[in-house]
């Protein structure tokens, strides 16, 4: 089994530094550090599962290392932990998207805490409670079941055969998307998108429609309820998975 990979970032790898990561390792989890320089942070980003940045007498790093970290967090769903002084933590919060950040530790940093922190976020990523949850409602259980086999190793994916079913289900818990059936029996797509719309509770949730008809006639129909999307039910998984993972990243 592959070991989770911190990276850390700083100007020098100063003594307190490699303290840190070496009581990383001896947790058993894989740990480098690099400077502040956008090429040896590129060269060896792969299989980086957290970023710290350990900022010291003033060194923070450049906005070039900023934006690529951001950018690739957020491509990959990662997070970082930054370490340093009251106005160091400020910086990075004023440059950083907050749900980038994990946790932040001031200096001098507890490497016990810090360990424990991390071995604690590895252990909900391994439970996938980083997971976006989407909620799936079709009539038909076959497709269910393939959508799930599609996205489980993705997203936390919930199951609804009906659109009650799907209305009691979010009475209880949240989700992050609705993957909703428009031609269902009973209760319609366009009805319980209808009820969700007019609950405080509900209303917010991006909604996607899963249509079988493709004429433009049934597309329009489906268009003019306003969801955040569409797919056709012939859609195959590789371009779904690319669809939601391009919906998620808009919708930070």
């Amino acid at each position: 089994m592959q070991k989770n990979r911190i990276m850390v970032i700083g100007e020098k790898e100063t003594f307190l530094v490699k303290v840190l990561v070496q009581k990383v390792k001896d947790a058993g989890i894989d740990c480098v550090f690099k400077d502040f320089n956008i090429n040896a942070i590129c060269n060896d980003w792969e299989g980086t599962d957290l970023v710290t940045i350990f900022m010291a007498d003033g060194d923070r790093p450049g906005d070039d290392i900023i934006r690529f970290l951001v950018d690739r967090l957020t491509d990959e769903g990662k997070l970082m932990i930054p370490i340093g002084e009251k106005n160091d933590i400020a910086f990075i919060e004023s440059h950083v998207p907050e749900d980038l950040i994990y946790k932040c530790f001031l200096r001098p940093v507890d490497n016990a805490e810090y360990v424990s922190t991390v071995a604690d976020l590895f252990n909900k990523v391994e439970k996938g409670e980083f997971k976006k949850s989407i909620l799936v409602v079709d009539d038909d259980a076959s497709y269910l079941g393939l959508i799930r086999e599609w996205l489980k190793d993705d997203y936390r994916v919930s199951m609804a055969n009906s659109g009650l079913q799907a209305i009691k289900w979010l009475g209880k818990n949240k989700a992050d998307l609705i993957l909703l059936d428009h031609e269902m029996p009973v209760t319609t797509g366009p009805q319980v998108l209808e009820m969700l719309r007019s609950d405080e509770e509900t209303k917010n949730i991006p909604v996607m429609f899963l249509t079988g008809k493709s004429d433009k006639e049934s597309v329009m129909a489906v268009v003019s309820l306003k969801p955040e999307g569409y797919f056709l039910k012939t859609i195959d998984k590789k371009e779904l998975l690319e669809k939601l993972s391009e919906f998620f990243i808009l919708h930070k």
